[in-house]
């Protein structure tokens, strides 16, 4: 938080009812509030093994798509992937395991943003043509694709849809769709990713298959689970416990060096242990890095070195990702100061209900970022445009609890028909495509609609804290740095269960600037006790004395092999003595 930004109110979470704590009275008192204000409600929801998991049978039209399969085993499949993470690891989930299972003409194609879009739209179904391909697999896209479908079925290709996306008016006329999403589903989990998808249908096919006497076909996409962990963290979608099923049993194998050779080489690439890692480093470090192929240049990158099995050939490709993330990371910075700089030009009282933002010179693989980032300086509804060819825009909007992306766009659609060219997304995420001419009536419409449907918002960027953590807490815990160990290992946290955040009273021992733009800092307890290092990004600048109320994370600082903990701070308000 820079200077001038002002201070976010820090609201702690009410108090977990005593009935509930009963039920977790097996835990750790510190875990069971967490966990009981993450919605756990009773012990078998932290049992992460695989048996918890819905039933493979239970996915909507899993066995449709299983027969279809099998029915275009000895034929030529393509599988047709998105240029996120989501979409790249459900790719290689579904080509690796598609090739073990004995499909022997399994290839994929990802259509390229820029010249293509999103989905399978007309124009990547006559790419796909031209392969001459038996059967289409949609993997994370497809559920908006009706046009691409009618194509693909017209030239005689089977069309097997596998989404997660929110369906829109007109279902693709597709032989299966397998998407817990659609209207009427009975699947418990429609929070699935699109890697969560694929790994059911090719759970069940993997069951099918050991049924008639392929032995050792069921444990087949198991063996892929870090691939489901990482395209599940990376899509942030919320973490439910079946989802965190997924992840936690991803993470076991990546811990215990069971990954394939791209993860692992994008983890060593970074400086991560493998042993260590969590489910942050799969958001915030592998993530971007395959993300970036897709927003700058082709995502076929990112998904070969997931496919790879050579750990020369998956070093290389790591190498590629990494420094096209370089790039974007000098991208995005310029784009985010130019954004930065429009908001800043305006009282914030006067921010609209849903900001829109625009520059001619914007990279449009970058968009998504750049909204995120304007989101979290004016805590409300983001659509960041950037120009896509031809006089239209394209639009990536992200938006913030309690305001539905997609279904903020359907309103705008629905009463100003034609202004939208097309749309879909999530709750969290949306994308779009206008005419650049509507630019400035969009941007209106959309404010307006986000008053409407929205009265209520709340749009102080209220930081959510689990309160504070106490002595006693710690002291029964070990100490600092057990508890420290112990919150990073209780996971997985991610979206809709977050890492737990504290706050409380600290006195300001010494303070220094590290790297131009972030604050160390040694902090104790307001009340006494041992002074602990903290750290706060991107928050240089004021000169704190005296005592500050710190909302922060507790984390495990690793140097030369040596852990200490950490105080992560988010945000930093002087209580009393501080100068700026």
């Amino acid at each position: 938080m820079s200077a001038k930004q002002s201070l976010r109110p820090v609201v702690t979470r009410r108090p977990p009812t005593p009935t509930t704590l009963e039920e977790l009275r097996a835990v750790d008192p510190l875990f069971a509030r967490l966990y009981a204000n993450r919605g756990v409600t009773a012990p078998g929801q932290l049992d992460y093994g695989l048996a918890g998991l819905a039933p493979v049978s239970s996915l909507d039209n899993v066995d449709a798509a299983v027969e279809l399969l099998l029915a275009n085993r000895e034929r030529r499949i393509i599988v047709v992937g998105d240029f996120d993470v989501d979409g790249a690891t459900r790719s290689a989930l579904m080509l690796r395991s598609l090739r073990e299972f004995g499909f022997g003409d399994v290839d994929y194609l990802v259509p390229n943003r820029f010249e293509f879009g999103y989905g399978l739209t007309p124009e990547i179904v006559e790419v796909a043509a031209e392969r001459s391909p038996d059967l289409i697999v949609t993997v994370d896209n497809g559920i908006s694709s009706a046009a691409g479908v009618r194509l693909a079925r017209d030239a005689g290709i089977s069309v097997l849809i596998t989404d997660h996306h929110l369906p829109g008016a007109e279902i693709p006329d597709a032989d299966v769709i397998v998407n817990p999403n659609l209207d009427g589903s009975t699947f418990p989990s429609r929070n699935l990713a699109g890697v969560g998808v694929a790994f059911y249908v090719l759970a069940a096919l993997g069951r099918r298959l050991e049924q008639q006497g392929e032995k050792g076909a069921a444990k087949v996409p198991a063996r892929y689970l870090d691939l489901v962990a990482l395209g599940t963290v990376a899509d942030v979608v919320p973490l439910d416990h079946n989802n965190r099923i997924l992840v936690q049993q991803g993470l076991n194998r990546i811990r215990g060096g069971h990954t394939v050779a791209g993860i692992r080489a994008l983890l060593e690439q970074a400086n991560r242990q493998l042993a260590r890692t969590v489910s942050t480093d799969l958001g915030f470090v592998v993530g971007p890095r395959i993300n970036a192929a897709g927003r700058l240049e082709d995502m076929s990158v990112g998904i070969e070195c997931l496919l790879t099995d050579d750990p020369v050939t998956a070093e290389q490709h790591a190498r590629v990702l990494d420094d096209i993330n370089r790039a974007r990371k000098g991208i995005e910075a310029e784009m985010r100061e130019q954004a930065f700089a429009y908001v800043n030009s305006l009282d914030a009282r006067d921010w609209p209900a849903c900001v829109c933002v625009f520059e001619k010179s914007w990279h449009q693989g970058v968009v998504g970022l750049v909204a995120s980032r304007v989101r979290e300086k004016c805590h409300r509804p983001v659509i960041a445009f950037a120009r896509e060819s031809n006089g239209f825009l394209k639009g990536s909007a992200r938006s913030v609890a309690g305001m539905h992306a997609r279904d903020l766009l359907e309103a705008v659609s629905g009463r100003h028909p034609g202004l939208i060219v097309k749309f879909g997304g999530h709750a969290m995420a949306a994308g779009l495509t206008i005419a650049e001419q509507d630019y400035a009536t969009f941007a209106r419409a959309v404010a307006e609609q986000a008053e409407c449907l929205y009265p209520d918002a709340d749009f102080s960027g209220a930081i959510v804290s689990d309160g504070a953590i106490s002595g006693s807490d710690i002291a029964r815990l070990g100490g600092l740095l057990p508890a420290a160990r112990m919150l990073r290992a209780a996971g997985p946290w991610g979206a809709g269960f977050p890492e737990p955040l504290w706050s409380g009273d600290f006195e300001v021992v010494e303070q220094r600037t590290v790297g131009e733009k972030h604050l160390k800092l040694r902090v104790r307890a307001a009340e006494g006790g041992t002074a602990v290092d903290a750290i706060a990004f991107n928050q240089a600048g004021p000169a704190y004395r005296g005592v500050v109320q710190l909302a922060y994370r507790l984390d495990v600082n690793e140097f030369r092999g040596v852990e200490s903990p950490q105080l992560v701070v988010e945000q930093i308000a002087a209580i009393q003595g501080h100068n700026a």
